[in-house]
């Protein structure tokens, strides 16, 4: 068994805790393929990207939000994406996301951004804590947290969309229920998205 304690096993820790996520992000109107973008980056974070994301659909804001006041953000399960909308509709992002692991983790519906934070700590969930009671009872921000660099709290407790520092699962099945991105996506989304912005996940 991992102690966590002490030493800190980060590596381990990270790929159990942690909401691995990618992103990369398209202009308006822009061609939303597996590989759109990527050709220029040769780093491991993107060809891990490129292997685990099976496909992207580009979807429009209209069937899922009244307007788009505020801002809206998509997530798509299904696709494993992350649909980014301004209140005046010229900015468009779209970014590869890690999405929870089962089905008994995954929560539907609307919900918004009620908080904003810059290197967030991180606490286990009192569920999380039962079925892993190795895990420490906080991690301060760094590289050891779970959350990454930046964290959009929702109204929905425990929930977040949040950057990773591990990247090896991008693009797949591998969270306790948040939305992950890549940090460097996370802190795009983080300055475009406002405390009101709509969210939706599907």
């Amino acid at each position: 068994m991992t102690d966590l304690r002490n030493p800190f096993d980060r590596r381990t820790f990270l790929g159990a805790a942690a909401l691995a996520g990618a992103g990369f992000a398209l202009p308006a109107r822009a061609q939303s393929t597996p590989d759109a973008g990527l050709e220029q980056h040769e780093d491991t974070e993107y060809t891990n990207m490129r292997r685990n994301i099976s496909s992207f659909r580009e979807l429009d804001w209209r069937p899922y939000f009244d307007s788009t006041r505020n801002g809206a953000i998509l997530v798509d399960t299904t696709s494993r994406a992350l649909h980014y909308w301004s209140e005046d509709q010229s900015v468009y992002k779209l970014y590869p996301t890690s999405v929870p692991v089962s089905a008994e983790l995954t929560r539907t519906g609307r919900t918004e951004v009620i908080r904003k934070v810059k290197n967030p700590t991180w606490s286990p969930t009192p569920s999380m804590k039962q079925r892993n009671p190795e895990w420490p009872d906080f991690v301060p921000a760094g590289p050891d947290n779970p959350l990454g660099t930046r964290a959009l709290y929702l109204s929905w407790q425990y929930y977040r969309i949040h950057g990773t520092h591990d990247t090896r699962k991008i693009g797949r099945k591998s969270s306790n229920g948040c939305i992950g991105l890549f940090n460097q996506h996370i802190e795009e989304l983080f300055e475009l998205a406002q405390v009101g912005t709509q969210v939706v996940l599907i």
